[in-house]
């Protein structure tokens, strides 16, 4: 298949061209310099030529602050940006697989958010990527929205400031005698190449919709923190941090655990356990998380 894939040099991206060509597809890594999504001419300028039949859309502006700051340019990029693509899409008759957040909702279930569940952003970038879903699920038939969390990565999210979690804390370790991560926030965090070979799985169906699709079971960030550092058999000083210690500038969800129940009931679910992800992307075995870590 000829796959085009927006925003190819990102965390997720560059992951997806990756699974997509070991899938033996022929694959259009797009870049900001190929394509500005925000520019319907530039859209169908990059992509009418190249006649993809899927396009993947892992472009987005993902920093939380700077979309509370410029709120017109995070609607631009997160929800214009993926209308361009789903009007061009629908004229090509491409399949659009558009990659969303779970910061869609509130944070206020105590359990797992499925793909039924209302949505209510609490800042900008949540209602900037819930208004792409709309145009995307409105514009073009022949579509898939994929709703994902905690990602990291072997590519660096400059979007986010370069490292992800992982290094962030294991850097941390290294330059700080203690290490603070806050326990009030519960995730699923997600492999970034586990996804894109979800991605590429659900790529070969024609159940076009709405799906959650990340790694299985949740965790604190202080207990992600706590693995990594006995997956590494990193010697740190761990503690839980004080509700002041990192004041929130922009409100987010405490609770943003999705439940991937399409993906399931079709049948292509392919996660495993947060844990295995971490695993694979640290290349070691998985050590108890009772540790070094206190």
């Amino acid at each position: 298949m000829k796959i085009a894939v927006i925003g190819a040099n990102g965390q997720l991206g560059s992951d997806v061209v990756r699974a997509f060509t070991d899938n033996a597809d022929e694959v259009y890594a797009l870049t900001h310099s190929d394509i500005e999504i925000t520019n319907l001419d530039s859209v169908s300028h990059a992509l009418v030529p190249l006649r993809p039949q899927v396009i993947v859309n892992t472009a987005a502006m993902h920093h939380v602050e700077n979309c509370e700051r410029e709120p017109e340019r995070a609607f631009a990029i997160n929800a214009l940006g993926p209308r361009n693509l789903a009007r061009v899409a629908s004229g090509l008759g491409a399949v659009l697989m558009h990659v969303s957040t779970d910061y869609v909702f509130d944070g206020r279930k105590a359990s797992p958010y499925d793909e039924t569940d209302t949505p209510r952003p609490v800042n900008v970038y949540g209602n900037t990527k819930l208004a792409g879903e709309y145009f995307v699920r409105c514009t073009t038939e022949k579509h898939f929205v994929v709703r994902t969390s905690g990602l990291y990565g072997k590519c660096l999210c400059r979007g986010k400031g370069g490292l992800n979690f992982v290094e962030l804390m294991l850097k941390l370790a290294k330059e700080r005698p203690e290490v603070r991560v806050v326990d009030s926030e519960v995730v699923t965090p997600t492999y970034t190449a586990e996804l894109a070979q979800q991605i590429v799985v659900l790529s070969r169906s024609d159940c076009f919709g709405l799906y959650h699709a990340t790694a299985e079971g949740s965790c604190s960030w202080f207990e992600f923190a706590r693995t990594i550092f006995s997956s590494t058999n990193t010697s740190a000083n761990l503690r839980v941090a004080a509700p002041d210690d990192f004041p929130a500038k922009v409100p987010r969800p405490e609770y943003s655990v999705l439940e991937n129940r399409a993906l399931k009931a079709g049948g292509l679910n392919r996660f495993r356990p947060w844990q295995d992800g971490l695993r694979d992307y640290l290349g070691v075995p998985l050590l108890c998380t009772k540790g070094l870590a206190q």
